[in-house]
């Protein structure tokens, strides 16, 4: 409505979900076709300053070697491979984490060449507490400004041009999840289902 917000008394939980291995997978054919009409999205514009890094915590190493990029790059490659379909791959880089995962995409040629592989939040200023003003950092303007956060992928894709992009390409779905999530993975049956 014309407030922009949606008061909490006018909200009532949902009483019930279906459940993907009761309800769903018994009665979904998955559909591999509809892998041509979707795109998976990591949200990668994080730093993981919390973990010690000055990079894409995507980048961390978490097992044998292998960071969350890798394993996620690897998920995407034998997922192409599998059902033989290029099914569309992106992140949603910010203006501190594009530049590292653009080089470290390197060693997957089919992943890096593909010039939709990026996505790029917007950068916001930050803010001084006493003037409200737009922050001021002599030493190193780049500290200035911060990515806006997960919460800026609709519009980073439709301001990009990225949504009528992907739309004009064919592209009806898209999976979305953090980039050092690995137990969020594209998923035939519940694809097939949502469509």
């Amino acid at each position: 409505g014309s407030s922009g917000t949606i008061g909490e008394s006018t909200l009532t939980p949902v009483d019930a979900l279906p459940h993907l291995e009761k309800d769903i997978r018994p009665q979904t054919v998955a559909d591999a076709s509809l892998l041509k009409q979707t795109v998976m999205l990591k949200l990668n514009g994080g730093l993981g300053t919390s973990m010690g890094l000055d990079k894409a915590k995507s980048l961390l190493e978490v097992k044998n070697g292998n960071s969350f990029l890798d394993l996620t790059s690897q998920q995407v490659i034998a997922m192409r491979q599998n059902f033989k379909t290029p099914v569309g791959f992106m992140l949603m880089n910010s203006f501190t984490t594009s530049k590292d995962t653009l080089a470290f995409l390197t060693k997957y040629p089919s992943l890096s060449v593909d010039p939709n592989i990026e996505l790029m939040q917007n950068k916001a200023p930050k803010v001084d507490k006493s003037t409200m003003a737009p922050a001021e950092y002599s030493m190193n303007a780049h500290l200035e400004w911060c990515p806006p956060g997960h919460g800026d992928l609709y519009t980073a894709l439709y301001g990009s041009g990225k949504l009528d992009a992907l739309l004009s390409n064919g592209i009806k779905y898209m999976f979305v999840s953090n980039s050092d999530n690995l137990g969020a993975t594209l998923d035939l049956d519940l694809l097939t289902y949502f469509a």
